[in-house]
């Protein structure tokens, strides 16, 4: 579904079950999970909201995951070289692949996965239509600054969840090399043409304002994801925290442009 911010250079949310949402900020320590957090699936679906909130979850993921199959393939056709392309299609079997994960995850757990997929389609559709780039240059800061959002927020979210839930959501989430591809290609561009830059930052700076609002409407859409969100189910955030959560999902996007070279 994304590029994955490089280690070096970009903001991580929770990465872990040890590690729960808001402890991204710089200085705090990890808590020890709790309450739903701590609990496996069997134990945490019992209360039938949570598990209509997961069904959500893995739905929204695994038709980001489908989609961004589909738009790596597509993009492979603007790649300059054979090798760009080739990379590219790597990518894209990435992709499948985390999409074949939560399917089959969703159908274990008693869930049609198109069924669970369908109510996020045309949110997500509707994006991808709004951000198609218009080349190649675009089309890698759009995998790694626009779908690094989503990832972002998603793993705020899995810091929140069941024990077996989170560790998919978080396998799923994992960059698999595909950020130093882009911030290399990218980088490379910036400094061959320097007028590039300031195309891509604004192009960027779109993907943001795009990405936050179809997360926001999406969550706010359905009603079991987003109670679970502000806290009326399991462990979730307050409205404090929410703004939190957007403010670090912000800072993160902010060291993701400077890696590539770009201002926020």
């Amino acid at each position: 579904m994304r590029f994955m911010e490089t280690p070096d250079t970009a903001a991580k949310p929770p990465e872990g079950p040890e590690t729960p949402a808001g402890s991204g900020a710089a200085g705090e320590t990890a808590a020890a999970p709790t309450g739903v957090a701590a609990q496996d699936w069997k134990t945490a679906s019992a209360e039938p909201q949570y598990r209509a909130a997961v069904v959500d979850l893995l739905g929204a993921l695994a038709y980001g995951e489908l989609a961004a199959f589909e738009r790596l393939a597509e993009d492979a056709k603007l790649a300059p070289t054979l090798a760009d392309k080739a990379e590219l299609a790597k990518m894209a079997s990435a992709e499948f692949h985390h999409f074949e994960q939560l399917r089959d995850r969703l159908a274990a757990v008693g869930a049609e996965p198109t069924d669970a997929m369908e109510p996020f389609v045309e949110a997500l559709d509707g994006f991808h239509k709004q951000t198609a780039p218009s080349d190649w240059l675009e089309g890698l800061v759009k995998a790694y600054v626009g779908d690094s959002i989503a990832s972002d927020f998603y793993r705020e979210v899995a810091a929140r969840l069941d024990v077996d839930t989170r560790r998919l959501v978080l396998g799923v989430l994992d960059d698999t090399g595909h950020a130093s591809f882009a911030v290399e290609k990218v980088r490379a561009a910036i400094d061959a043409e320097p007028r590039v830059g300031g195309r891509l930052a604004l192009w960027a700076r779109r993907l943001m304002g795009e990405a936050l609002s179809q997360s926001q409407r999406v969550v706010a859409e359905r009603d079991a994801l987003s109670t679970m969100l502000v806290g009326g189910v399991a462990d979730g955030f307050d409205l404090a925290e929410v703004g939190r959560m957007f403010s670090r999902i912000t800072e993160a996007h902010t060291k993701r442009m400077a890696a590539l070279g770009l201002a926020a």
